[in-house]
């Protein structure tokens, strides 16, 4: 079968332009499109998890708990989200590290901390050098999940914790005297309603993480901006088959489209989404509701 890619000289228009968008690096950068998705897929719902469990210990009756939830939330807030990354990883990557030389290399007798250089044995490596590619690409990836999560979960605690005492207080104080533990007053009354009050923040932090994506870049992971960058500067004639000029401005001007089409998808699905909360709530959005069904 005929390649007619195969001789990038004697290609003009848009055949020139078809077989330029479709090479190997290119190909990598429609990738790292799926690993920016990927990692929105998993990092929201782990960092609504994390936030959940902070806004619970937070309002915990229990000092210590409320303590170490209060602190999570106030200084991951409270650092610059590119100087918590930087800082993170490293010391997340190098605490993996340390725990599994302590048990894999007990008779180590060097100091693990050598100046700036932090030693640990060859077994206890992360990932081991001899492993295949996509261990390292993977692991990497799951640092990034973690960094972005422990972070946006702080947000998203704050969120949920504002969420919690914003439900009617009464509301608890029925259901106590009902007869509802505090764990059943906690679950029945308080969750189901704390919804409709934290999806507006939620919302917000949810735009804030789409337009971080391209902090991935510094956690190691060669994302659509990485990508962008190398592939939309000027390219000479001896080091590539597809020479042109600097044409970053046309790149990053794709990348406008695809953040600004991706938050707008979202914006639609969260409208419906707080639409069908509070439907029914006594709150000031399903108020307006009642109002325009009448």
């Amino acid at each position: 079968m005929f390649n007619y890619c195969s001789d990038p000289a004697a290609l003009e228009g848009l055949t020139w332009l078809s077989c330029y968008l479709t090479t190997g690096k290119h190909m990598s950068m429609y990738y790292a499109v799926g690993t920016v998705l990927l990692l929105l897929a998993i990092t929201a719902p782990v960092a609504l998890a994390f936030g959940f469990g902070g806004a619970s210990a937070a309002r915990s009756h229990f000092a210590p708990l409320r303590w170490i939830g209060n602190t999570y939330i106030a200084i991951v807030r409270g650092i610059p989200d590119i100087a918590f990354f930087l800082f993170f990883v490293i010391a997340l990557d190098q605490a993996f590290e340390f725990i599994r030389h302590k048990i894999k290399c007990p008779d180590w007798n060097e100091p693990i901390r050598q100046g700036n250089d932090f030693v640990v044995c060859t077994a206890a490596k992360l990932p081991l050098s001899n492993a295949p590619q996509w261990v390292h690409e993977t692991y990497g990836f799951a640092l990034a999940v973690l960094t972005f999560a422990i972070v946006f979960g702080a947000f998203a605690a704050n969120v949920l914790f504002g969420a919690m005492r914003a439900v009617p207080h009464g509301q608890l104080e029925t259901a106590e005297a009902y007869g509802m533990s505090r764990r059943q007053t906690f679950w029945r009354i308080l969750v189901p309603q704390m919804w409709v009050y934290a999806l507006p923040g939620l919302s917000n932090l949810w735009m804030v993480l789409i337009k971080a994506t391209p902090l991935l870049f510094l956690l190691g992971v060669e994302d659509i901006v990485y990508w962008a960058r190398e592939l939309g500067g000027s390219k000479r004639p001896q080091f590539t088959d597809y020479p042109h000029a600097d044409w970053r401005m046309w790149y990053f001007l794709a990348l406008l489209v695809f953040y600004l089409a991706f938050t707008k998808v979202s914006e639609v699905v969260l409208d419906r989404i707080m639409a069908r909360l509070t439907r029914g709530q006594a709150t000031a959005a399903g108020e307006a509701q009642r109002k325009a069904a009448t």
